[in-house]
């Protein structure tokens, strides 16, 4: 585990998704990333980020590689995660729009919309303001993504979308040291998000 002020190890469910992106992106901001697809790997880490893909394949994949009530535990004694996309699906208490057998993590009181604005034809990037975050508007791409229908008293929103359609929509949220985002800030090259949760990661 990490001391104050170093290297983190933060953990990357590695079941499905980007998982090389989020990798890359934590190297690069003096992380050591791990790839986690076992209750031993998980076990190793400060930290896990849940990256983008297909929310339903991986809630079932958790379940394959005994990973669903471990990780739930983890959650539930205070592990700082990040989810993005399909990641902020998993850690909602609760999901709608999706298949009956999918699984979530409960990490977040809140209740997520899957494929909220549409399917990968309505894929778009626009500029948000971010809370807590330096430096000007993040430029955020949405790919099939979710947005977040309800968030609980303890859940700080740090995103909406500005404009169009679904202005006004939550778009990224935090409680306690759990932050996720619709959007995947592992490929636009801003590394601002990953850079606020390690910080948090490090300073615990």
């Amino acid at each position: 585990m990490a001391v104050p002020g170093g290297r983190p190890t933060i953990g990357v469910l590695a079941l499905q998704g980007d998982v090389r992106e989020h990798v890359a992106v934590l190297n690069g901001l003096g992380a050591d990333p791990v790839l986690v697809r076992r209750p031993a790997e998980l076990a190793a880490v400060d930290a896990l980020v849940l990256p983008g893909g297909e929310s339903t394949t991986i809630s079932k994949l958790l379940e394959v590689f005994e990973l669903l009530e471990p990780l739930r535990k983890r959650l539930r004694e205070g592990m700082p995660a990040f989810g993005s996309c399909a990641g902020m699906i998993l850690l909602a208490d609760e999901v709608l729009d999706t298949r009956p057998d999918a699984r979530h993590l409960s990490g977040i009181d809140m209740t997520v919309r899957r494929n909220a604005f549409g399917r990968q034809v309505d894929s778009f990037e626009t500029d948000l303001e971010f809370a807590g975050v330096a430096g000007g508007p993040m430029r955020a791409v949405f790919i099939r993504a979710p947005w977040v229908e309800r968030a609980g008293d303890g859940v700080e929103v740090l995103a909406r979308v500005p404009s169009g359609p679904a202005a006004g929509r939550i778009v990224a949220v935090r409680q306690g040291d759990v932050v996720a985002t619709s959007f995947h800030p592992e490929v636009t090259g801003d590394h601002r998000v990953h850079r606020m949760f390690v910080d948090l990661v490090r300073d615990r």
